[in-house]
């Protein structure tokens, strides 16, 4: 405090404080007793924010303390302007979040009994706060479910926290999930770092791609969930969390469990509930009302006002059978948007895997030889595999799971070569 004053220290005790700077204002605390906090004083030519208290001795008012909390006003401003800031980045977030579950909802309600009856499931099972396991093929909206069952808990005010569990190196699972403390591994940072459990405290922790977990890790999970505590790595203490488990894979957890690729007492607790997604191909009455809702998504995303999609078009989107679900058609309206410049989507604006098939008679879903059908959607999947590898067929040939003699044989049959 000598800046203030001008005096060491030691010049100071023992004096009279009028003597160490003029007009204190310590009598109103004296004289009534009565505390003030955080007023703005001119101590000896410095605008600081200060409290000041009085020492109550045997019900006797013996004397009093000032403590400066701020030695500048301008500290308290730049706090002020910080607390404004965070409060404004947290309502945006949390507008974010409301705009993301209402487009969830959006998206996963439709006409098709299937669904209907789904979201009325997630719906009533939302408040129960049980554990959920989603399950369906890629792209068929797990994640929409997982912001749904949040959304409509009592959890809803807490974080949803997501982890895909296929796309964190096994090594760094652990620590991604349960945190870590100083000094628990070489490049550890300064005073450790909060897993995922201990983010989602108090709300909802989505594990994505649950299947993809090595079984070492599926052990140190399961011990989690049954006692509702973690321990950081590289520390011994155990934190209780207060989660909502969401499960999501796309893997056949039986074969799984058949082949010890999956612990069964996991499965178990994990499956209390579990919500079966069905493809969009078995669910083609909803195309046309999700393409409606991507169209209010790209035209507010874009700044477009695309109302028209071409009969040839949208003949094609009907009846293509989606093998990328939700998230391919999610893709082919969005790439769309990047290709038209006017009012309305037309043929040239899809993909070329679309405009192929176009070109060719495509018949409904059901009806006609079984074998017909497979061969429909096994061509499909590999027009569909092909574009994504963006005619790589090394790279299509593993996302199909076939060797690239087998890709090759097949585009043979179907005239793809």
């Amino acid at each position: 405090m000598p800046d203030f004053f001008y005096q060491s220290p030691d010049d100071m005790i023992g004096k009279p404080i009028t003597e160490i700077y003029e007009n204190p204002k310590f009598t109103d605390v004296l004289e009534t007793a009565q505390p003030v906090h955080g007023y703005i004083h001119d101590l000896n030519g410095h605008e600081i924010i200060a409290s000041r208290v009085p020492i109550i001795q045997d019900g006797n008012i013996v004397g009093a303390v000032g403590k400066v909390v701020f030695k500048d006003v301008n500290e308290l401003y730049a706090l002020t302007k910080k607390v404004d800031s965070l409060r404004s980045e947290l309502d945006y977030y949390k507008n974010t979040m409301l705009q993301k579950n209402s487009s969830a909802l959006e998206l996963l309600k439709g006409k098709n009994p299937l669904m209907v009856s789904l979201v009325d499931t997630a719906l009533r099972v939302a408040k129960s706060g049980s554990t959920v396991l989603l399950r369906g093929e890629s792209g068929t909206g797990k994640e929409l479910f997982a912001q749904l069952l949040h959304s409509e808990s009592f959890r809803r005010q807490g974080p949803f926290i997501k982890v895909n569990c296929a796309a964190v190196p096994e090594n760094l699972l652990e620590s991604e999930l349960f945190g870590y403390d100083e000094g628990a591994f070489t490049g550890a940072i300064k005073g450790g770092k909060l897993g995922k459990f201990e983010l989602a405290d108090g709300g909802t922790l989505f594990l994505d791609e649950i299947g993809d977990m090595e079984m070492a890790m599926q052990a140190k999970l399961l011990r989690v969930i049954q006692e509702r505590e973690i321990e950081r790595l590289g520390s011994s203490k155990a934190r209780k969390v207060d989660v909502r488990l969401v499960a999501a894979t796309n893997r056949d957890l039986e074969a799984m469990i058949r082949d010890k690729q999956f612990r069964e007492d996991l499965y178990y607790r994990l499956n209390v509930v579990t919500l079966t997604i069905p493809p969009l191909r078995d669910r083609m009455d909803d195309v046309e009302g999700l393409i409606d809702t991507f169209l209010k998504k790209f035209n507010h995303q874009f700044a477009k006002s695309v109302t028209e999609i071409s009969s040839e078009s949208k003949s094609v989107l009907m009846k293509h059978l989606w093998p990328g679900n939700i998230r391919e058609l999610e893709n082919v309206i969005e790439r769309a948007f990047n290709m038209l410049d006017g009012s309305e989507i037309q043929l040239k604006h899809l993909p070329n895997y679309l405009q192929i098939l176009a070109g060719h008679e495509t018949r409904p879903f059901v009806g006609g030889a079984l074998e017909n059908i497979l061969n429909r959607v096994e061509k499909e999947a590999l027009i569909y595999a092909l574009n994504n590898a963006n005619g790589n067929k090394v790279q299509a040939a593993k996302t199909l799971g076939l060797s690239r003699a087998g890709l090759y044989k097949k585009l043979i049959k179907h005239g793809l070569h």
